[in-house]
């Protein structure tokens, strides 16, 4: 019994001391998803409602707020200017940074979902004043970032959620086609393909968010179960790890010779060595990591669909930090009997999967990522609740 007490108490400090690093709160008309740019003094977002928002970084308070035709799933970017967003319409859509008028508009070919777990749109990535973007018209366009001018399209055989990464002039990202595309970011020839391996229930081994570069190689996660890493200049495999049993969305985060991501249906976050794909550490958890993680002096921070925003030893996997949101504290007890396994009676993918789905998202689930910048942890859950945390 006083062990359990000691845990309790040791538990609740963590929770008190976590939620006092909150230096403020803005409420969206909607659940957020998307990442969160920081710029000067702004910070840039959207909601699952349609609205943009500019946000004073110091007081949370708006400075402008832009309607679009469809949710805004992805994170936007910064290009002198202007700020660039893509929405579920289909459009790209550039706006003043400062006042919030629309500049220019460019219509893809439609936008779809893919099922009830793909979460995300492809977020703009600019280049050399080119606009780099994935559709669920099943193209990567690119764009005139000042006009919004179509530069050069290519086709790939599914929709294209996952954002661009650019190295070496060429444009490198997946779909859900499973194949990994390196295309000259100049003329939008194809330099290689790399196709998945695929698995029994998930053949086409869908690649649904960015990768990242390592040195010599590209690194991604797959619905397949697989990490990869591939040679960046021939597409050749240096090496692939199998997650048994789940996905890997996570773009994973490179800090030094290390890999950070999490997993979705394993409800792990794990540490990778970069070159050779050894597991250095993992840490099991109860719900799914899509996210992003974000490293701050030596700890990487991530958050989870549980509700709760994590801070963990980069070189150990200790927690040491965690913040959850109000919703999550009232209602954790009825979906999780432990930081490891579901309430009784709780089943993921039962038949009522999607009523679980909606309970679980409404935790004030983490599928944006964290933005830091001088210890301020800025990102925004499910219920439509953004956040500013201290993390010194």
């Amino acid at each position: 019994m006083k062990i359990i007490i000691a845990l309790f108490l040791s538990f609740i400090s963590l929770y008190i001391s976590a939620q006092d690093t909150l230096l403020w709160q803005f409420k969206a008309e909607s659940g957020i998803y998307s990442s969160p740019e920081v710029n000067g003094d702004c910070i840039y977002f959207g909601d699952n409602g349609s609205n943009f928002y500019a946000l004073s970084k110091q007081t949370g308070k708006s400075i402008w707020t832009a309607r679009v035709k469809g949710a805004i799933k992805s994170k936007p970017c910064v290009y002198n200017g202007l700020v660039i967003i893509n929405d579920a319409s289909g459009s790209i859509q550039a706006f003043d940074r400062m006042s919030g008028s629309e500049v220019w508009s460019f219509a893809m070919d439609g936008e779809k979902a893919v099922d009830m777990w793909d979460y995300y749109l492809s977020s703009p990535v600019i280049h050399k004043g080119i606009v780099y973007i994935g559709s669920g018209d099943q193209h990567i366009y690119t764009l005139n970032a000042e006009n919004g001018e179509l530069v050069w399209k290519y086709r790939t055989g599914g929709v294209v959620h996952a954002s661009a990464v650019i190295h070496d002039e060429k444009v490198l990202i997946g779909s859900f086609d499973g194949c990994f595309y390196a295309i000259d970011g100049h003329s939008g020839e194809v330099v290689w393909t790399f196709k998945t391996v695929g698995d029994r229930y998930f053949p086409n081994g869908a690649i649904q968010k960015a990768a990242c570069i390592y040195r010599d190689k590209v690194i991604f996660g797959s619905r397949d179960y697989n990490v990869y890493a591939l040679d960046v200049i021939s597409g050749r495999g240096h090496w692939n790890y199998k997650e048994r049993g789940s996905w890997v969305i996570a773009t994973p985060l490179l800090v030094g010779d290390n890999l950070y991501f999490g997993t979705s249906d394993t409800h792990r976050f794990y540490c990778f060595n970069a070159d050779n794909g050894a597991v250095q550490w993992q840490k099991d958890l109860n719900m799914r990591v899509y996210a992003t993680a974000a490293a701050n002096n030596g700890i990487v921070y991530f958050g989870c669909f549980n509700g709760k925003l994590y801070g963990v030893s980069a070189q150990s996997g200790e927690i040491v930090f965690e913040f959850q949101t109000a919703a999550s504290h009232q209602h954790y007890a009825q979906l999780f009997k432990s930081e490891t396994e579901f309430a009784d009676g709780v089943e993921l993918y039962g038949a009522n999967s999607k009523e679980v789905e909606q309970q679980i998202l409404g935790l004030g689930a983490f599928l944006s990522s964290p933005f830091i910048e001088k210890d301020i942890l800025y990102i925004g859950d499910a219920n439509g609740n953004f956040y500013a945390i201290s993390v010194k």
